[in-house]
């Protein structure tokens, strides 16, 4: 007995586009399904020509398939999506409304922004790291690399693929679940970004707007060191953002990271607390404590200064993901697990203020 087209497309709907993280028969990305002595032939169309992704499709297709009464075998073709069906795609996508210069992220999204008032506090590691750990929490993240111009999340995370341009809609590249958007994916090799205000403006207006970022219950900044250009442009786009500031135990970091969150308060963010990083012998200890009390904020947790969290940083491989026991990595959680128990969330739907 042949199977049926419905028991086909009901089978499909559990084949997920990598990217887009909804089902392909929900994007209409599914054509010409035809069955011949039990061989399922049919055709995905992508939203490019070219998709990194086929491998998944290929494998997600064959293993939903196989389960369905009469199918023997399963021939798969690739198209490309025509413009029209690209529009229509992006409109989708969008919830039906033409594009718009609104930053919209789901209700309910958090968007907790990692800040130092200094570089080299490893701000960029425990963003990452506490990405993974929201993740692991069951949560769905996406991460903002922000730091435009030490932009390094793509490399702790080993995400190096491009986003995907759909009509005039950014696909953000995802893996393990985390989303990312960086200006390091439009970057060739370790070239500097070289720009001012104005220009770094409307590159984290087009991060917030003109990426889908889908359905999220988080999204991480990696917001830049010290109080610049780009941090009060931060402060304007996404003024309900929930700051983490983090120091290391020295006196002068501490200084420095105060006026940090000084900055995440004038722009009506709220703070949440303070982690202290690289604690231990090398640079002591209770700074963070020190901090957070002067601000009269939580000490949300302290990390150890571990060459194990830089090492696997280098090697592309959170500490979180690939030793989850180790005392940092459990110090990390923690932490994790102290910020999403503060949840105060709310929509975020605000118009961009106009820049010439």
């Amino acid at each position: 007995m042949e199977p049926s087209r419905d028991a086909i497309l009901a089978a499909l709907a559990g084949v997920i586009d990598p990217e887009l993280q909804r089902p392909v028969t929900e994007l209409d990305m599914v054509r010409d399904i035809e069955v011949a002595d039990g061989v399922v032939s049919l055709t995905i169309v992508l939203t490019i020509a070219g998709c990194p992704l086929r491998d998944s499709f290929e494998r997600q297709v064959a293993d939903a398939l196989a389960p369905v009464e009469g199918v023997k075998g399963v021939r798969l073709n690739f198209g490309v999506m025509t413009p029209d069906e690209r529009q229509a795609l992006t409109t989708k996508l969008r919830g039906g409304v033409e594009r718009d210069d609104v930053v919209k992220l789901p209700s309910g999204c958090r968007v907790i922004a990692v800040a130092s008032g200094k570089g080299g506090v490893g701000k960029s590691s425990l963003t990452a790291n506490l990405a993974v750990a929201f993740a692991q929490l069951g949560r769905r993240v996406g991460i903002l690399d922000a730091d435009i111009y030490g932009h390094s999340i793509p490399h702790i995370l080993d995400i190096h693929q491009r986003p995907v341009a759909v009509d005039q809609m950014i696909v953000p590249p995802v893996k393990d679940g985390l989303k990312l958007m960086s200006i390091g994916f439009f970057l060739d090799d370790n070239e500097p970004v070289m720009w001012r205000g104005p220009m770094l403006h409307r590159a984290l207006e087009q991060f917030l707007t003109d990426v889908h970022w889908g359905e999220l219950d988080v999204l991480v900044v990696d917001m830049p060191p010290g109080t610049g250009d780009i941090s009060i442009s931060l402060g304007q786009l996404l003024p309900r953002a929930e700051v983490v500031v983090v120091t290391t135990p020295q006196k002068l970091a501490q200084d420095v990271a105060s006026r940090a969150a000084s900055m995440a308060r004038k722009t009506n963010m709220r703070l949440l607390g303070v982690i202290e990083n690289m604690s231990g012998d090398v640079f002591g200890t209770g700074g963070g404590a020190e901090l957070a009390a002067q601000l009269d904020v939580p000490l949300l947790g302290t990390v150890p200064l571990d060459p194990l969290l830089r090492e696997q940083g280098d090697l592309g491989a959170p500490l979180v993901a690939v030793h989850p026991n180790a005392p940092t990595a459990q110090a990390i959680v923690e932490i994790a697990e102290s910020i999403d128990a503060r949840r105060e969330p709310g929509s975020i739907v605000k118009a961009l203020p106009l820049v010439s």
